[in-house]
């Protein structure tokens, strides 16, 4: 279905409701991924024809209760997060298990989750683009060959919580069979990971994966090929009574879900982060040059 067709599918969905006006409270975190994401959401329900208040700019945890207690109808949220940080389950690394899985938990909550879509922000190990391409190494299983094989020449920055998370360095040495040494790992603030590995201090850093620096110095996400680090895809998360009353506002947002994608939105971010573009204008840029909105 073309996107003209879902719109106007969706503004005959909202004429049933007898002319009441259409309003919904949409919920951001505190960083530039979720600004551009709610924005993009405020101006294509506002083409139509919602009434849209935001509320941005909150932790994770301050935006799940605003969700469960009805302050915020309608965010976007990740996976992992709606698993790990809200419900205490195990991760999941397959998108669609940890997509079902977490539908199934909230929905037993009262809340709805929909329009699944490729933006994978979760941990990742990168490296620079020149290292990678001189040392052969473009997926973990080879960095594990490198470090296994060269102990001493290998050196790494993390935050102290993803080195000593199971789900950060420690479970990925363990599930790939290798170990830096302990005087080859550099703990630090998170944020000067990425000064660090684009200094040359260290030649694999530990990062998100939809992190604008990733472009900005140069480098590039080592392929988690055997499936480690949890899903954490952005989908949207919105109260099962918002989703029940205004049924449209999925097959608004779908065809959106639909392109977005974790390269797509490191560009986003970097337009916003680096060049200094305003998120309205970086928004509502993407949304016209891709035929979304007019």
């Amino acid at each position: 279905m073309g996107l003209s067709a879902v719109i106007g599918s969706a503004a005959l969905l909202g004429a049933c409701g007898g002319g009441d006006e259409k309003e919904v409270t949409v919920g951001a975190k505190n960083f530039t991924e979720q600004f551009i994401l709610a924005k993009m959401t405020e101006i294509m329900l506002e083409e139509n024809d919602f009434t849209v208040d935001m509320v941005d700019n909150m932790g994770s945890t301050a935006l799940r209760q605003a969700l469960e207690s009805g302050e915020v109808e309608v965010t976007w949220d990740y996976t992992g997060t709606g698993l790990i940080t809200y419900n205490g389950e195990e991760p999941i690394a397959v998108k669609e298990e940890a997509y079902e899985a977490i539908q199934e938990i909230d929905g037993e909550q009262g809340l709805t989750w929909t329009n699944i879509s490729d933006i994978d922000n979760t941990y990742t190990l990168m490296m620079r683009q020149q290292d990678g391409e001189e040392m052969g190494i473009s997926t973990i299983s080879d960095l594990a060959e490198h470090v296994n094989e060269n102990p001493e020449e290998m050196t790494f920055a993390t935050d102290a919580e993803f080195g000593n998370r199971d789900d950060g360095l420690p479970g990925v040495e363990e599930t790939y069979g290798f170990e830096f040494g302990s005087s080859q790992v550099s703990e630090m603030s998170y944020g000067l990971n990425y000064e660090a590995i684009n200094n040359e201090e260290v030649n694999v850093a530990m990062g998100h994966a939809t992190d604008s620096r990733i472009e900005e110095y140069d480098l590039f996400n080592l392929e988690d090929d055997q499936q480690f680090f949890p899903s954490y895809h952005a989908a949207m998360s919105m109260s099962t009574e918002v989703h029940e009353e205004y049924p449209e506002i999925e097959e608004i947002m779908a065809p959106l879900a639909e392109e977005l994608d974790t390269e797509t939105m490191m560009g986003l971010n970097y337009q916003v982060d680096i060049e200094d573009e305003n998120v309205d204008d970086v928004a509502r840029t993407y949304l016209e040059e891709n035929g979304f909105i007019e």
